[in-house]
């Protein structure tokens, strides 16, 4: 390859010295640079930050630190392309970058971003020209190991180790695509399609591009959910805010190379559909019904999306590697429908169902909250039939309680939230007047507006079921529903988000900032921790890689002064024989059991910090591994009187062992049907038999308390 060194003498030195120090091997890529108009934007950002940011944070020397680390990790997650010298550059200015930002000086971060590029660029261009060579050969029977850990890995202290490092990079892609099924051959020809989409990336990018990523890797400093918004990116916020994109309802992030599936939007085609996870990760989209997978690893969020979106009654196809699953295994492709999210699919539902305990019946209510929705122009138009969570809930409760249930199940689970308001107003439904949620602002004042102003509407016994993605309103109403002793929580630590946002225009773009926080009547954050419920079950996602704990510098924990509230039932008087209850059931069901040792499985597959390159090695892991989630999947198919798979094969072939999906094929099917059948839901049965426990304890109670004072 030609050298092209004359475009370095427009760089400044820190690039230029870099850059020519270890570009002996290919052309250079012209700089990109920053404008007035950016230099405005950041000492605006800065201001705003240091200023009306929750978190109090002074952009000193130590941010400094924080901000040079989370720079350097966001641009290259695996340590693949900077070298060890530029590190050691970089460094010299570990403590000044507060200083430059302040000023709105661009110049060294521009200069980093430069240096990546060019280093990206240059790998990319000499992995595709090996990837094209018909000499490239890999031993898959030579014992190596690739470490995976971004705190274990090591920069390549020059070229050679660098190129040593995308050797075992090379041959690691290639075996996971060689053990997940695919020769040697395509699995190239699937490499070489992934890094020239990266390499068409690197070469679009444009100094905006630059721009953000420099800006973010401060404001995130401050907590994950601030965020500068360019107006490019701004549109896709304002799309996803008003549910009109015509898609697949789900919200999705970069994790590496990777797109991960956040959350699904309730009641959207991939809800609806039932088998995308959050935690799952797409590796490629195709159109239509036989449009050719495109390979997205590496790319760009917005051209992923842009991948995804299309017209309504579209089909897209996604391939999906499960967030159970290792690097290396299997993909299944899900089939989805494009379509738009409808307010009226949103909409709270109800059903009836019964269980026996012992010789005893109980008839139960189940009232499904996928999110906390108003319609808010109908609301401002004065239209009296106007949508919102608390009235349809209002109207199901009347239904329940004509049809004489004996106690109501109110499912939260995967309610990402929605308006404060409707988590304030459907809470005052179960309670009489009283505070619901405090909120803190910046400044240290706390509000108390959000209260119960009328009596309860529904004064029976209720269950919340929760799961991780109930996060914000959900968790406003799960927290208000356990401190006023109302009813049980159950399910599994909530998602932990307690903060709240505001957009703040800017020069060019908004600034997405924290500006208060989330607390219960009982002075304790929903931030971070979550609500943590009375009675647990089983995590259907791993909670090590979804919630607002897994997220760097997200804000802590903390508690502030409790605010006077009522107690309807004493709860904690009837926790430990629940609980005791609770868990001798959660032991004998095979679908909780299960579950319970799958996750542990692969929590402990997911605590590897490097991979071997030896196929040998890799398959025996690989069968280990698969061979002890087939004892697993058997013994709940004995348990439950069914016949044992006789391979790992036949899981994969006939229908995944994941409890996960069979609930999810059976909710929707109960939905279709207008029946819900307790006993292939797991989670809504153990929910069922802590409310029949929480009726028969408390009356237990009532009735010793009326001895006592007769």
């Amino acid at each position: 390859m030609q050298i092209v060194s004359k475009p370095l003498f427009k760089w400044s030195g820190l690039c230029a010295l870099l850059v020519a120090a270890q570009l002996a091997f290919a052309a250079a890529v012209e700089p990109l640079q920053y404008t007035q108009q950016h230099q405005k934007t950041t000492a605006e950002i800065v201001q705003q930050l240091t200023q009306k940011h929750y978190r109090g944070q002074a952009l000193d020397d130590s941010v400094s630190v924080q901000y040079l680390n989370n720079y350097l990790r966001g641009l290259d997650p695996a340590k693949s392309f900077f070298f060890q010298a530029d590190i050691d550059a970089f460094e010299a200015h570990k403590d000044k970058f507060d200083d430059y930002l302040k000023k709105g000086d661009l110049k060294v971060p521009f200069e980093i971003f430069n240096v990546y590029r060019q280093r990206l660029t240059t790998r990319l261009e000499s992995v595709i020209a090996e990837l094209e060579s018909e000499d490239i050969s890999f031993d898959f029977e030579k014992d190596e190991v690739l470490v995976t850990d971004w705190d274990k890995a090591e920069w390549p202290k020059d070229k050679k180790t660098a190129d040593e490092l995308w050797r075992k990079r090379i041959k690691s892609n290639l075996l996971s695509l060689k053990l997940a099924g695919t020769d040697i051959e395509e699995g190239k020809e699937i490499l070489h399609r992934r890094f020239t989409n990266q390499l068409r990336r690197a070469k679009q990018q444009d100094q905006e591009d630059a721009f953000g990523v420099i800006i973010n890797s401060l404001t995130t400093l401050y907590d994950p959910h601030t965020n500068y918004l360019s107006p490019r990116t701004l549109e896709n916020f304002n799309i996803n805010m008003s549910l009109s994109l015509e898609g697949i309802g789900a919200v999705l992030q970069t994790e590496d190379e990777y797109t991960k599936v956040m959350r699904l939007v309730p009641a959207g085609p991939a809800d609806k559909q039932g088998q995308l996870r959050p935690a799952d990760r797409i590796v490629a989209v195709g159109q239509g019904e036989e449009g050719e997978m495109m390979d997205i690893i590496g790319l760009r969020l917005d051209e992923v999306v842009e991948q995804i979106r299309g017209p309504k009654n579209t089909v897209v196809r996604l391939r999906v590697l499960p967030a159970n699953a290792a690097a290396d295994s299997s993909t299944k492709t899900i089939r989805i429908t494009r379509e738009k999210v409808k307010l009226e699919e949103q909409a709270a539902q109800k059903d009836v169902f019964e269980l026996r305990d012992n010789d005893q019946t109980f008839k139960l209510g189940i009232i499904k909250v996928p999110t906390f929705y108003m319609d808010f122009e109908a609301y401002r138009k004065r239209d009296p039939e106007y949508k919102s969570t608390t009235r349809d809930v209002y109207r199901l409760l009347q239904e329940l309680e004509k049809e004489n249930v004996d106690g109501i199940i109110v499912d939260l689970r995967s309610n990402g939230g929605g308006s404060l308001q409707e988590a304030t107003t459907l809470t005052d439904l179960f309670i009489d007047q009283g505070p619901v949620v405090q909120i803190r602002q910046t400044n240290e004042m706390i509000s108390r507006n959000f209260r119960s102003h009328s009596r309860a509407a529904y004064r029976g016994p209720i269950v919340v079921l929760i799961d991780r993605m109930s996060a914000s309103a959900s968790e406003i109403f799960a927290g208000a529903i356990q401190d006023y002793g109302r009813g049980i929580v159950i399910g599994t630590p909530t998602f932990g988000k307690g903060t709240v946002q505001s957009l703040i225009p800017l020069n060019k773009g908004q600034l997405k900032i924290t500006e208060s926080k989330f607390y219960r009547v009982s002075g304790e954050s929903t931030q971070h921790r979550g609500v943590v419920p009375d009675l647990e079950l089983p995590s259907m996602v791993n909670i090590n890689q979804v919630g607002e704990g897994t997220y760097d510098y997200a804000l802590p924990w903390d508690k502030i002064h409790r605010v006077p509230h009522a107690t309807y039932f004493d709860i904690e008087a009837l926790l430990p024989e629940l609980r005791g209850r609770h868990d001798q059931r959660t032991e004998r069901d095979p679908d909780l059991r299960f579950l319970a040792k799958q996750r542990a499985l692969l929590e402990e597959n997911d605590d590897r910090t490097s991979v071997s390159l030896n196929k040998q090695q890799r398959r025996a892991e690989q069968h280990s591994l698969e061979e002890r989630m087939l004892v697993l999947e058997n013994e709940r198919r004995k348990a439950k009187g069914l016949e044992p798979y006789k391979s790992y094969a036949a899981i994969r072939d006939n229908g995944s062992a994941d409890t996960e999906e069979d609930s999810a094929a059976a909710e929707l099917e109960a939905h279709r049907s207008g029946a819900i059948d307790p006993y292939n839901d797991p989670f809504l049965s153990a929910a069922g038999h802590a409310l029949i426990d929480f009726i028969q304890l408390n009356r237990k109670l009532e009735e010793s308390d009326k001895v006592a004072n007769f």
